[in-house]
């Protein structure tokens, strides 16, 4: 019993190391559809990293541009939802959401 112990322990002379430095990984920084470069990103965090931040992060972008539509244009749900090419549904899931993080926002800056 003490040999197979003492056996998974050490590496295999050909295997390769699982802890290895980064320096020693290929890395090409191809960037996404926000940026070219990851060095260049003005995202808070790498949308890889969290997918679900990233899809609330776009679909708030977009509410914004919803509730202007909205408010400053007086267009009807419908109207907008034309012009965003999204279905009316989702045009009133938009306004609907949006005053509680307009509420949020100004609770904590305030």
């Amino acid at each position: 019993m003490r040999n197979v112990i003492e056996a998974k322990t050490y590496r295999l002379r050909n295997a390769p190391m699982l802890d290895s430095l980064p320096e020693q990984v290929h890395y090409a920084d191809n960037g996404c559809e926000v940026s070219g470069t990851c060095l260049a990103c003005p995202l808070p965090q790498c949308k890889f990293d969290n997918l679900l931040w990233y899809r609330a992060y776009r679909r708030e972008g977009r509410d914004l541009e919803l509730q202007e539509a909205h408010n400053a244009e007086k267009l009807s749900v419908f109207e907008i939802a034309q012009r965003f090419h999204i279905s009316s549904r989702t045009v009133q899931r938009a306004l609907r959401r949006l005053p509680n993080r307009l509420l949020v926002h100004v609770a904590t800056a305030g």
